[in-house]
């Protein structure tokens, strides 16, 4: 078994920080300073957010959630998301499975290879 006291781990604003990592999931820590957002965005994987100090906002789809301590939230892969910070928060992100499809660290060399190439004819036209 192993334990953690997330309200007494040194995490950095807007510096993630790996609770832990295991073949199945990841779970990240997170403070996010008031008034402040991590803009638009999407993971590869089931996404869920579990609030543990302070009030977030998250918006998906044309919807928004809100809330403090014990507000959760999950995410399906892909799903473009915004988190925004009412006031100092501090939540974990529970990331499964990890890696899940597509992301970077899944690749063989070759797929990266590839992924790059693609990207440079994208932006090339």
């Amino acid at each position: 078994m192993k334990t953690w006291d997330i309200s007494g781990l040194d995490v950095v604003p807007h510096k993630p920080h790996i609770v832990s990592t295991t073949d199945a999931a990841r779970v990240i820590a997170l403070n996010l300073p008031a008034g402040e957002r991590m803009q638009e965005h999407e993971v590869h994987e089931r996404a869920w957010v579990v609030v543990v100090d302070g009030e977030i906002e998250l918006e998906a789809d044309g919807e928004s959630a809100g809330g403090g301590p014990g507000l959760m939230v999950e995410f399906e892969p892909g799903e473009v998301h915004e988190v925004r910070a009412k006031t100092d928060a501090r939540f974990l992100l529970f990331l499964a499975p990890w890696p899940g499809d597509g992301h970077p660290g899944a690749m063989t060399l070759d797929e990266k290879a590839h992924v790059r190439e693609r990207a440079r004819e994208h932006s090339s036209e």
